[in-house]
């Protein structure tokens, strides 16, 4: 059998990850379960923490980011076991129970860890938390969630007008209808869990639906939850009593995205990915690569817990470009890096717009992508909101660095697979961040 050649290296805290794809005579085949999906894992940990009673999950993300979010709730009272993918317990607190803690919470590399529990944290009486995260995380915009947080009554002091690290000072929160200039499911999520202890309905109204796992999972913990699609708008009802539940994490869509992009352009490849998640306001990449007409299709469709799954089967074949704007866009912001790359491989030229959100991720992802990918050859420009990718382009080996962001490290991992020679990517051990097998993973559809 004709196999890729992919070597993990070790220098200090830095990982290298080489790639090198045979000429000719090998492609990718198998069965993958990807990690549980980040968003999901994230506040079943959350609201376990503020409920009442046991709260059990099962496929929880082992990721650095849901570690981040254990430690900080953990830090403030809540007893939460040892992170597992069979089982966590969470031993709830209730809603207005968290205790102020003895040292600074550190939220890692994590915004969502960061985002959420803001709403959380302001909702405390006269208690002062601190929060803060690494160089990545405090470089990233929080003034988002501060302005409706401080319009619902707290105090929050920042640095640079919304840079981490924080100073909140909880209080007794008014509800308010805010209406969000971006799509944005950390804010939209964080103002809900404020909304949590508020007396009466707090209203968030979005220019475009973003994901919804917060409605679906605070209606099962219990809160009275509205939902408007037609207006873009969702409310919770405070106070509100939440009571501990049985979870059950689906497989993270985003994560099954690379897997999607690289069966789609490795020939002769043919993988299923099992029980992802398939939330209907996270599929925009089913979407999106249905538009590049991508060989997808859904298998034993089901429901967990609330949330749709299903198994995803991919098969390569000749991509197309297209357009990718609009409403689309948050609904495959996280995919954005991995969709570069598969229209890198389609026939014409593909545009991105309406993504300047991805400038404030982890990294600068509009403007790494263009860089990173252009290294390997990939005709790639940068657009103040998008790229344009015209597809066509043999790519080559290249020395490319991940930026220690986990979506790029992965992104450019798949477009290795369809380079001539070796790509050497620099600090890939951010992929850990959301997938810690992710190299093993790919070892292993590789042959």
């Amino acid at each position: 059998m004709v196999v890729a050649t992919i070597a993990l290296q070790t220098h200090d805290t830095h990982h290298t990850l080489a790639i090198a794809p045979p000429a000719a005579g090998w492609s990718l085949q198998g069965t993958i379960r990807v990690p549980g999906d980040k968003s999901i894992s994230h506040r079943s940990l959350m609201l376990g923490a503020i409920a009442q009673g046991k709260t059990q999950i099962q496929g929880l993300l082992l990721g650095e980011d849901p570690r981040s979010t254990a430690h900080c709730f953990r830090a403030m009272g809540a007893q939460i076991s040892d992170l597992n993918v069979d089982h966590v317990e969470v031993e709830g607190i209730g809603l207005g129970n968290l205790r102020e803690p003895s040292d600074v919470l550190d939220a890692g590399n994590s915004g969502t860890t960061m985002r959420l529990m803001l709403g959380i944290l302001a909702s405390h009486p006269d208690r002062l938390f601190t929060v803060t995260g690494d160089a990545s995380l405090r470089s990233r915009p929080m003034a988002r969630v501060i302005q409706p947080l401080e319009q619902m009554g707290a105090q929050i002091w920042s640095r640079g007008g919304g840079l981490a690290p924080l100073a909140v000072r909880g209080a007794k929160l008014t509800p308010i209808h805010y209406h969000s200039p971006i799509a944005s499911a950390q804010v939209k999520s964080c103002i809900l869990l404020a909304g949590l202890m508020a007396e009466g309905m707090t209203t968030v109204t979005e220019p475009a639906l973003s994901r919804d796992h917060s409605e679906r999972m605070l209606r099962a913990f219990g809160a009275t939850v509205q939902v408007d699609a037609e207006t873009c708008s969702a409310s919770v009802m405070g106070p509100a009593t939440l009571t501990g539940q049985q979870v059950v994490v689906p497989g993270d869509i985003s994560s099954a995205a690379f897997w999607l992009v690289a069966g789609a352009i490795v020939p002769g490849s043919d993988i299923l990915i099992e029980n992802v998640g398939v939330n209907p306001t996270r599929t925009g990449i089913l979407d999106a690569l249905k538009q590049m007409n991508a060989d997808i299709t859904l298998e034993h469709p089901r429901t967990a817990t609330g949330e749709p799954v299903a198994d995803i089967r991919v098969r390569h074949s000749r991509l197309k470009a297209c357009t990718l704007e609009g409403d689309l866009i948050p609904r495959l912001i996280d995919e954005i890096p991995v969709l570069a790359v598969a229209a890198a491989f389609a026939e014409g030229t593909t545009i991105i717009r309406d993504a300047a959100e991805l400038r404030v991720k982890e990294s600068d992802r509009l403007a790494v992508m263009a860089t990173q990918l252009g290294k390997m050859g990939a005709a790639i420009t940068e657009l103040p909101d998008g790229l344009e990718i015209t597809g066509g382009h043999a790519l080559t080996g290249a020395e490319v660095d991940s930026f220690t962001d986990h979506r790029i490290a992965m992104s450019l991992a798949i477009a290795a697979l369809m380079a001539q020679g070796t790509t050497t990517i620099h600090r890939a051990e951010a992929a850990a961040i959301s997938y810690p097998d992710f190299t093993p993973t790919l070892q292993r559809v590789c042959g």
